[in-house]
């Protein structure tokens, strides 16, 4: 393994990001775990991890968590990974354009200013690590998932581009694209879905109903469903390994696709994907 190095964390209330976060802080990482919620952020403080509190729709609270994630580190970060996100379920036509701003607010600005607040400090060290949690979603796009599609579609623009950028500084820029990974994630889908859809006066109505039933399904709600383990898996690839990944799947359905989206006229491709 290689030396311990200190990352920061978004998105560690639960799932990937927690999961994570106790991985690598038992290889002997130092561990910086951020949450939005302030309550998650006691929660991690009791369990001994160096928490703040990040909020990645709000650019005061991200400026915020960077400076006392230096003033903690004394000025050190060795890696950022990126995972705080959610996804807002529903129709592209029923998504406003504020609620496709919140989401891009979180998955994509906030996740963008704060990578550029902590490239100075990788410079400066001449090496990095900057890992991205994306999805299968930024690779295909599926129905009733436009918001989160666009949101992934465009991270993974942007980290493809800054490694082009950075190419020869020492900081290393990886993409991770998990399929069904079994977190809460489907439960806050739902609860901003009900919030921000109206579902009843839609074109839709009739399908968001079998969409609510697998929102709102206990447990692995698809086939090939892999715990959080799997993706933090790579990561700690991502991180320790000399020659890390540009990019690293995760579970069969994004295998496959991947596979299907080289090899099938885009017509066929969408076919398989309205079957979804």
């Amino acid at each position: 393994m290689t030396s311990f190095k200190t990352i920061l964390i978004t998105g560690c209330s639960s799932g990937i990001g927690y999961d994570t976060a106790v991985a690598l802080k038992d290889r002997g990482h130092h561990v910086i775990a951020s949450a939005r919620n302030p309550d998650d952020v006691a929660r991690l403080t009791q369990q001994g991890f160096s928490a703040l509190q990040l909020d990645l729709a709000d650019s005061l609270s991200i400026k915020q968590a960077v400076k006392q994630m230096l003033e903690l580190t004394g000025g050190r970060c060795d890696a950022l990974f990126n995972n705080g996100a959610f996804g807002q379920a529903g129709a592209v036509e029923d998504i406003s354009r504020d609620v496709l701003r919140y989401q891009f607010e979180t998955n994509v600005f906030g996740t963008h200013e704060l990578t550029n607040l902590l490239l100075p400090v990788m410079r400066q060290q001449g090496q990095g690590r900057i890992i991205y949690n994306s999805s299968v979603l930024g690779l295909v796009a599926m129905r009733y998932r436009g918001a989160y599609n666009a949101s992934k579609f465009a991270l993974e623009g942007l980290a493809d581009t800054l490694r082009l950028e950075l190419y020869g500084t020492g900081i290393h820029i990886s993409l991770i694209e998990p399929g069904p990974i079994l977190t809460d994630f489907r439960k806050n889908s739902f609860a901003l879905y009900k919030k921000n859809i109206n579902a009843e006066h839609s074109f839709h109505k009739y399908t968001y109903r079998v969409m609510e039933e697998r929102l709102q399904k206990e447990g692995v709600a698809v086939m090939f469903t892999l715990p959080a383990a799997a993706v933090t898996e790579k990561v700690i690839h991502a991180l320790e390994s000399n020659h890390p990944k540009i990019r690293y799947y995760v579970t069969f359905p994004t295998y496959l696709f991947v596979t299907l989206k080289r090899l099938l006229p885009l017509s066929w491709l969408d076919y398989l994907l309205r079957k979804v």
